[in-house]
């Protein structure tokens, strides 16, 4: 993307990713008095507009992903519509994922290290434990689910932090 893209009140500065259901940009948030913040949008593609399933899991994820606040999970703001697109707004990581890492890595021909590896293991366990003993307002167990966590879908931040991200097939459930 060369040019930004007004996005409602968000301004789309780059496409981080496109997959086959959506694709993610890197966007800028306004407010008020100058205030600025560099946040994450997540859009439907058009394509996948008209699929209810798609958009009832994608509903879904942000309703998951929104409940919770976490350090090692990213922070989800807003899920929301414009001109008919469906949308998540999210917490913007500075870094890479671990896919990416391990691929770098792979390149050069050097093994993770094992501190880093026993770290960003240790730290995505937290996030996903604190999701799965989550619980709801009147206090029943959510027992949230990711079903996906793998390197593409584990962040790391150019500071360290190691976040868990996209939980569009997590589930959740509470009992009664």
């Amino acid at each position: 993307m060369r040019q930004p893209v007004p996005f409602g009140k968000y301004l789309l500065l780059d496409r981080i990713s496109v997959g086959g259901m959506a694709e993610v940009f890197k966007a800028k948030s306004y407010g008020v008095e100058g205030f600025e913040k560099i946040i994450a949008i997540k859009r439907i593609l058009p394509t996948m507009g008209e699929d209810r399933d798609f958009i009832k899991m994608f509903i879904d994820e942000a309703k998951i992903a929104g409940q919770l606040a976490h350090a090692n999970i990213c922070q989800i703001f807003e899920l929301g519509r414009i001109d008919g697109s469906h949308f998540i707004a999210m917490e913007y990581i500075w870094g890479k994922d671990l896919l990416q890492i391990q691929n770098r890595l792979r390149k050069n021909k050097q093994p993770m290290p094992i501190p880093m590896a026993c770290f960003s293991i240790a730290k995505v366990l937290e996030g996903l434990d604190y999701a799965h003993r989550k619980r709801d307002p009147l206090g029943r167990p959510l027992e949230i689910v990711h079903r996906d966590c793998s390197p593409q879908n584990v962040l790391v931040s150019y500071e360290g932090e190691v976040k868990v991200i996209d939980f569009g097939i997590a589930k959740a459930t509470s009992r009664n």
